[in-house]
């Protein structure tokens, strides 16, 4: 018999990723500004500090397109008007599942409710999940960023656990961010199954290290 009652998943990262052409998405940004491009979509995301912040998307792409153009010496171009181009030009049904997400999925509706804490807002996760086909697949979704807290803070999980009835302990949480889905999920209790994204994990101490999603199956049947 599993230890486990139910199964709740991140989204982002985790569950799906996006397909959008960046190189496009990159080049339109520049055109829709009237600016010669400058640096390319990865600079462009090592300049980026922590995970989006839905509150301020402008301002936190803005601020990466700052550093950016600092390095190339560009102060002629204004950073938040390319944040905003870019942000304009975001298609949030461009996604794709992780391959053994829907197997993962599959496994945790044997096991008894599935979950999603994720902290992107309703508006754009929605998307996502209408276009993976996946909507349907949650007992509960929980939307942290329409909360007054987010992950890493436990209301998020705790949200999700008075809505499908579940012990914390007997909840298994699965997420790829140390930061956020560990941390978070031990705060509220939760055993956690990290999917390893190349960090080293300590200090945090999920229960259980994946290297991909469809670990999840074996995790679940090794649990039974």
């Amino acid at each position: 018999m599993s230890p486990f009652d139910a199964v709740v998943f991140d989204l982002d990262g985790t569950l799906c990723h996006r397909t959008q052409d960046t190189q496009r998405l990159y080049r339109r940004t520049f055109e829709r500004v009237g600016a010669d491009p400058f640096g390319d979509p990865e600079a462009l995301w090592a300049a980026l500090k922590g995970p989006l912040d839905h509150d301020d998307r402008i301002g936190y792409l803005g601020a990466g397109f700052a550093r950016l153009a600092a390095q190339h010496k560009r102060s002629d171009v204004d950073p938040l008007a390319l944040a905003a181009a870019m942000a304009d030009h975001v298609d949030d049904s461009q996604v794709a599942l992780r391959s053994g997400a829907r197997a993962a999925l599959d496994s945790a509706e044997t096991i008894g409710p599935v979950g999603l804490v994720t902290n992107g807002p309703e508006r754009r996760q929605r998307v996502k999940l209408d276009a993976l086909g996946i909507t349907d697949r949650f007992d509960v979704r929980v939307y942290a960023f329409d909360l007054p807290r987010r992950k890493p803070h436990a209301r998020p999980f705790d949200r999700a656990l008075e809505t499908i009835d579940t012990a914390p302990e007997q909840t298994l949480y699965v997420g790829n961010s140390l930061k956020y889905d560990v941390a978070g999920a031990h705060n509220a209790g939760l055993p956690v199954a990290w999917l390893r994204n190349g960090d080293d994990p300590d200090p945090y101490d999920p229960e259980y290290v994946l290297t991909s999603i469809e670990d999840v199956q074996s995790l679940l049947a090794d649990k039974q």
